[in-house]
């Protein structure tokens, strides 16, 4: 469920734009982010009522390579461009230009939502624990070894003290 009503929206537009009223005052009067005002009231310009109907979708790969070049080109910020395009949060189009500029254009096709299946975690966990275990096992016995060696040397060392104790 969204969190503002399509006629909330449209009347804090209406309250800015026929009104002639600032934004800090719809702010006050609504309770409603400033940045929020902001991209309602320019989707609004944009798209008209339809845009500020609440949307959930999905996006092509194609798709956010031409926003984001799009948004490079006109040196628009990220609030600009979501009411450009329509696109509900400003953050998906940020989230899409960090990718673009860390990964490249080819990672927004990629899509990454969703879980991730847990079994090749589960798989690569026992690999490795398995590793981890025969190495432990490995150090055990080894330092199992090194703990008899010392007990007998020191029984030799002990022994031979004994013995010469005796022979004073």
């Amino acid at each position: 469920m969204a969190k503002y009503t399509l006629e909330m929206k449209f009347e804090v537009v209406q309250f800015i734009l026929e009104k002639n009223n600032s934004q800090k005052e719809a702010t006050r009067q609504f309770g409603v982010t400033k940045g929020q005002i902001q991209m309602w009231v320019a989707t609004y310009l944009h798209h008209g009522l339809e845009g500020l109907a609440a949307k959930n979708g999905t996006y092509t790969g194609d798709f956010k390579v031409s926003v984001i070049e799009y948004m490079h080109k006109n040196a628009l910020s990220a609030r600009q461009t979501a009411a450009e395009f329509n696109i509900p949060s400003f953050t998906t189009v940020c989230t899409w230009e960090r990718i673009y500029l860390e990964e490249g254009a080819s990672a927004l096709h990629i899509d990454k939502r969703g879980c991730h299946t847990k079994v090749d975690t589960n798989k690569k966990a026992k690999k490795v624990s398995k590793e981890v275990e025969e190495d432990l096992i490995a150090e055990v016995q080894r330092l199992r070894m090194e703990n008899e060696y010392l007990k007998k040397l020191n029984a030799l060392i002990q022994e031979k003290e004994k013995s010469l104790r005796k022979t004073k």
